[in-house]
């Protein structure tokens, strides 16, 4: 099993003055996931290098197992540190992409050209593509071979309204991704705020938000296992 992840190159939360990046549970947890279950995986971001990471992820009241273990894992932190630019990925050398959230991608993966056609060719190599949190966001702009949105007529997940006002964002983001899943004619599903969910619809997996990040990985590598 060879696993694309991609991560988001965008800091800067709006107009806030604030940071942000990806998320550290959303990246650590489906990494550990997927190293656990024997899978090589390689990493990208729009602008290679060190992906910015959301400082409020990095907070105490934040941290999980898996943060936990990344933080004494010197080749993991390496790896995070050098992901390859999104310019030098062909999605013919992996078995299938996972795009951790954070509010990053937002603003960059959500409009990159170069990321709307990997996630267009893994479906058309039908290849899965999983993405938790904000990161179905990332689909914003996919299309399916049909010429509709990729998420059209699917089940799908996402960090949902009801989240975003928890964390006084509803202003700041420049879409909802729960909106804009259903204004793309996804199939939006939910449970309560925080807890574990996850849509599978064929070869596409999102979760809701990052406690949903375990389980997303782990649908991933039962479809990958199942091919």
């Amino acid at each position: 099993m060879n696993i694309l992840l991609v991560l988001t190159s965008h800091d800067q939360l709006g107009n806030t003055g604030q940071k942000t990046g990806f998320w550290l549970e959303e990246f650590a947890s489906p990494y550990y996931v997927f190293k656990d279950a024997g899978a090589q995986l390689t990493l990208a971001s729009p602008k290679g290098g060190q992906p910015p990471l959301d400082p409020k992820s990095d907070a105490p009241d934040a941290q999980t197992p898996a943060t936990e273990r990344f933080r004494t894992d010197a080749a993991a932190q390496q790896a995070l540190a050098n992901t390859l630019p999104l310019a030098q990925i062909n999605a013919e050398d992996y078995d299938a992409v996972f795009y951790p959230g954070g509010h990053g991608p937002l603003w960059d993966l959500a409009e990159d050209p170069l990321s709307i056609a990997l996630i267009e060719r893994f479906q058309a190599q039908n290849k899965p593509v999983a993405a938790v949190c904000h990161a179905p966001g990332v689909l914003r702009h996919v299309k399916a071979s049909n010429g509709l949105p990729l998420v059209s007529g699917k089940k799908v997940t996402g960090f949902s309204n009801s989240e975003e006002a928890a964390v006084q964002l509803t202003d700041v983001v420049p879409f909802l991704v729960q909106d804009m899943l259903i204004a793309n004619g996804g199939h939006y599903t939910s449970t309560n705020d925080w807890q574990s969910h996850v849509a599978v619809d064929g070869l596409l997996i999102t979760g809701q938000n990052p406690g949903s990040s375990d389980a997303t990985a782990e649908a991933l590598i039962h479809l990958l296992k199942q091919a």
